[in-house]
């Protein structure tokens, strides 16, 4: 499980958090030859291009060309090198899209390629989720006054009415259901054709992880669920989530969907499953990629490490 686990895009991370550092005077790029930029523009991370692959950390000089970053975030260090997250209006992408040393591509990409190693997913989810709630919170929620960046860009603050504003985590449960050798997978029609995942939700206000699971699987699906075991977790930075990955044990098997929420569901045999793990079902039903927490539950199940 933990080799699994490792192969989950954004849950790994370089980035040592240096939450001291915040409440004094920000650290700026200029301070330190060596700082690490993590640029994008708009929500598009921009790459440089290695011999082999690529990389999310990038230099003073890689954002030379493009207008000054709006805002600038410190994120905290990697091997003691200070870190930020910088912010370009979209546009900015087409300073670099012609140059071959660099890739402008969406960060869902960058994930199931595997397009920069595995320990900058994190740093690139982190620098993201917080662009994006920068980009959406300049103004007070208490009085509607502007807010100013503070603590490297992990807090805004309102100068009218001293509110502070710190960056939220939305929490959300994705289960796979099971039922003796079956498990029960749905699909949105939103998914690529024939692929099946496992049932998700948010978590709500005052509920635990273990009702969302119940709660999910039974106005999605109908199906009524006992014991509840957890898995692992994915930070999900589309556009701030962190995925709570269980497994439940389905009480019944007759199905109730909701069509709102899912296209279709059913219950799938372990050996039909490892089937869509392998790509090789015969009507070319298929998982999500391995950089998805619902392939690592699926591919738990199927191994036999769900039952553990």
């Amino acid at each position: 499980m933990t080799a699994a686990i490792d192969r989950l895009g954004f849950s790994r991370s370089l980035l040592v958090r240096h939450s001291a550092e915040r409440t004094g005077p920000t650290p700026q790029p200029g301070d330190d030859p060596a700082s690490i930029l993590l640029l994008f523009a708009g929500e598009i991370p921009v790459l440089r291009r290695l011999p082999e692959g690529a990389s999310a950390l990038l230099a003073a000089a890689d954002a030379a060309r493009a207008p000054a970053p709006d805002p600038l975030l410190f994120l905290g260090r990697v091997a003691e090198r200070p870190v930020f997250a910088a912010g370009l209006p979209p546009e900015a992408g087409d300073l670099y899209r012609d140059d071959p040393a660099y890739r402008v591509i969406d960060l869902r990409s960058v994930a199931v390629e595997g397009a920069v190693p595995p320990v900058e997913m994190g740093l690139l989810a982190t620098a993201k989720s917080l662009l994006f709630w920068h980009a959406r919170h300049g103004f007070c929620a208490n009085c509607g006054a502007k807010t100013a960046l503070s603590c490297g860009g992990f807090r805004r603050d309102c100068g009218s009415c001293g509110a502070q504003h710190f960056p939220r985590t939305d929490p959300v449960v994705i289960m796979l259901v099971t039922r003796g050798d079956h498990c029960l997978l749905g699909r949105q029609s939103r998914f690529p054709p024939g692929v099946y995942s496992c049932l998700a939700g948010f978590l709500e206000p005052g509920e635990t992880i273990e009702d969302a699971v119940r709660r999910e699987t039974l106005e999605e699906a109908g199906v009524r669920t006992g014991a509840v075991r957890y898995r692992a977790s994915q930070p999900w930075p589309f556009p701030s989530s962190l995925m709570i990955g269980c497994e439940a044990e389905a009480l019944d098997a007759d199905l109730v969907l909701d069509r709102e929420e899912l296209e279709d569901a059913r219950w799938f045999h372990r050996d039909e499953v490892r089937l869509m793990l392998e790509r090789t079902h015969p009507d070319g039903l298929a998982t999500p990629p391995p950089m998805a927490i619902a392939h690592l539950l699926v591919r738990g199940f199927v191994d036999g490490a769900g039952s553990a």
